[in-house]
């Protein structure tokens, strides 16, 4: 065991007991976010060259991308007017001269010297003379010298301070200061999977001899990233539970049959699988930690109605919690009457329920009179006290941090948890984010939704869109105008089109977030409703709403579109989850290529949800085939699953979430696309880990959970939706 931990307590000693590694330098690694021996071998390349697939100069062929080492022979810095800026470097090989162009790049007339061997890539050019590339990748592969011995040269992120030949150099020391370590996958697991030793895999990521090598380096460590983690999320479950006796739940009790009974539609086949996995859950003597995922209309909010039955039925109380006040008081709307039905009491608290109303609702919670308690974040305040909170429902729970989850639950004595998310996350993702959850998803639809077609317009198309909400209102029915412009919009003529902007570096990234919209946002917003009101659609009720609103500004903005006195709504992010007006049938997203697809997919959910089929116009304000060709996936299909895997491929899986400070950010070498397999292995070996109660399978656990904590932080039960 002393072996085992002194072997990790190498990974973990500081880069500056490294040879070579002086105090300077030690604070010039520290910038780049490396301040361990292990953070230093987990620096891996970001790129390979192979030599055996070079071009000379003299003979790369033009319009191709080709790859070329030579040295630097001349730096110049240009400046051709007062905004731009060149850097040209002029390499040669021994065949021949290159010209390589970098533009608004200045700090490379210092960064790359004279005597350096590079490589460079990209496409390649003939003018005015010479060969020549435009912003190629180039790397620094040495500082002069003998070229680096082996067919396949490491490419790793370095710096003016540390360059490619030191980072080389130190990260050699770092490897011979671990060779021999203990390794912390036991060898059944290496054997089971044909996986290389950890020492043998850093060795191999860092100084291959073959792409082999280089593939298989990586399934080793991407491997044992995934089982870190999935320890880390069953340890994070487990001590959540440790020492706690969890409510018991009755399965298909009183309470749960006069709400199947309520009724006034049919369950799906996905509805009832989740149904009863959750109340079988319940049932048992251990808390419940459970994720519901579905699909947009797939009908989560009926199933977690039945999970609150069923606390009901058990004599507990229901805390339902919701990201905001239009999502909360739409549930109080939806399962109010259900659950008044079933003779389930029930009330709804937010941050405008008014003082007297809120200290009556509040005794009657603790004195057990309220089964379920819709609310906001106002459920977690102080005063807010149960006479027994058997269950806790956090819906779109991306959208709460760790801390207000923990406080929620922390209103009963080991509450069963019910999280929902309308995001479609595949299986796999789900696994490495969740994994020490249990699962269920929603992929039917109800049969009286009708759904939707979504339609990809260019921004000179953007008339159609208009046309189709005239005809829709002309009809009765309601359309949404999706707003994410930011700044003010410049004043244009009904039926003028946006100009194009060709200058990539104006126009705004990937909404990432499922937060609304900066506040510079409300401005555009505010422009746009008067402009569509004064100019396009005249002879209809043009409304507004966004998250900077007053609650009762926007729940009256909700009010008026539910009645039917606004016909078009103009809206920021705002309505991106759970609002739901059967009657709208139509909705326009402009700068929709600014979205990911499976925010897209959020938002066109807000149609197509009564019984008319919803007509959806995604207007690109760009006329790249890139940015369309993206788009066009959405006309595709309507299955959210597909288009979160082709989401996947396109973006990383926080972009997806909206949630950057996941555990899965630790995750360098997984692929959620390509690694599937490790990942289902991972999860299911973690488990087996765990379980086993014998000398040697503590020691192992001990050794892996040790080093999950020095990646992931400490397994609690704060960790166990990640942050």
């Amino acid at each position: 065991m002393q072996d085992r931990l002194a072997a990790t307590l190498a990974f973990d000693a500081s880069v500056s007991a490294l040879t070579g590694v002086s105090s300077g330098r030690a604070a010039a690694f520290l910038r780049l976010g490396i301040e361990t021996v292990r953070d230093l071998v987990q620096h891996y390349p970001r790129r390979y060259i192979d030599m055996t697939r070079l071009d000379t100069i003299e003979h790369a062929p033009l319009g191709e991308r080709v790859t070329i080492i030579g040295e630097v022979h001349e730096v110049v810095l240009k400046r051709p007017r007062r905004d731009l800026s060149l850097v040209e470097v002029t390499v040669v090989d021994g065949t021949g001269t290159l010209i390589v162009t970098f533009f608004k790049q200045p700090w490379l007339q210092r960064s790359i010297r004279q005597g350096m061997r590079v490589g460079v890539s990209g496409e390649l050019e003939f003018n005015y003379g010479y060969k020549r590339m435009k912003s190629p990748f180039l790397d620094v592969i040495d500082e002069g010298g003998p070229m680096l011995a082996g067919s396949i040269i490491p490419v790793h992120g370095a710096t003016e301070k540390v360059s490619a030949g030191i980072m080389r150099k130190v990260i050699r020391a770092a490897l011979a200061s671990i060779q021999g370590c203990f390794d912390p996958l036991p060898l059944r697991l290496r054997t089971r999977y044909r996986l290389m030793s950890r020492a043998a895999a850093l060795a191999s990521i860092h100084f291959p001899q073959t792409a082999d090598d280089i593939a298989q380096a990586k399934r080793r460590l991407a491997y044992e990233e995934l089982l870190l983690l999935e320890m880390h999320l069953l340890a994070s479950a487990r001590s959540f539970t440790q020492g706690k006796a969890a409510h018991v739940h009755v399965f298909d009790g009183p309470f749960s049959r006069a709400l199947s009974a309520a009724l006034p539609f049919s369950l799906t086949d996905d509805q009832l699988r989740a149904v009863a996995d959750i109340q079988g859950r319940m049932a048992t003597d251990s808390a419940m930690s459970h994720l519901l995922l579905g699909d947009v209309g797939t009908g989560k909010t009926i199933v977690a109605a039945f999970a609150a039955a069923a606390a009901a039925d058990a004599r507990a109380q229901t805390l339902m919690m919701a990201p905001t006040e239009v999502l909360a008081s739409q549930y109080a709307r939806a399962l109010g009457p259900l659950f008044d039905a079933a003779g389930i009491t029930w009330a709804l608290l937010t941050g405008s329920t008014p003082d007297t109303d809120r200290r009556d609702m509040l005794a009657l919670l603790k004195s057990g009179h309220i089964d379920v308690l819709f609310g906001t974040h106002a459920l977690i305040e102080p005063d807010v006290v149960c006479h027994d909170c058997g269950l806790v429902i956090v819906d779109e729970q991306q959208r709460f941090g760790v801390r207000q989850r923990a406080d929620l639950l922390a209103k009963g004595v080991l509450p069963d948890a019910l999280y929902m998310t309308a995001t479609p996350i595949p299986r796999t993702l789900a696994l490495a984010l969740y994994g020490n959850l249990s699962l269920s998803y929603l992929k039917d639809m109800p049969e009286n939704r009708p759904g939707r077609t979504t339609h990809v317009l260019g921004f000179r198309e953007r008339g159609r869109a208009y046309d189709a909400v005239r005809a829709a209102c002309a009809k009765g029915r309601q359309a949404f105008v999706i707003c994410p412009l930011v700044g003010t919009k410049p004043p244009r003529d009904e039926g003028a089109h946006p100009r194009p902007r060709d200058d990539e570096t104006d126009r705004e990234p990937f909404i990432d977030s499922f937060d609304d919209l900066p506040e510079n946002n409300v401005r555009a917003a505010e422009a746009e409703a008067a402009f569509l009101q004064a100019k396009v659609f005249k002879e209809f009720r043009v409304g507004l709403l966004h998250g900077k609103m007053k609650p009762a500004e926007k729940e009256e903005a909700m009010a008026r579109f539910r009645e039917g006195d606004i016909d078009v709504l103009v809206a920021t992010t705002v309505v991106e989850v759970g609002v739901d007006v059967p009657n709208a049938t139509c909705m326009v997203v402009e700068d929709a290529e600014r979205f990911g697809l499976s925010q897209l997919h959020q938002l066109r959910g807000r149609v197509g949800r009564g019984g008319m089929r919803g007509e959806v116009y995604l207007v690109a304000a760009t006329s790249s085939d890139e940015a369309l060709e993206r788009l066009s996936a959405m006309e595709a299909t309507d299955d959210g699953f597909e288009l979160a895997e082709r989401d996947l491929a396109l973006r990383r899986e926080g972009d997806i979430l909206g949630n950057r400070q996941h555990g899965a950010s630790a995750l360098k070498l997984v692929n959620i696309m390509r690694d599937g397999a490790l990942i289902e292995a991972a999860h299911a070996d973690a488990a087996e880990l765990a379980d086993d109660d014998s000398e040697e399978g503590k020691a192992v656990s001990a050794l892996l959970l040790h080093e999950a904590e020095v990646v992931f932080g400490p397994a609690t039960p704060d960790a166990v939706l990640g942050g």
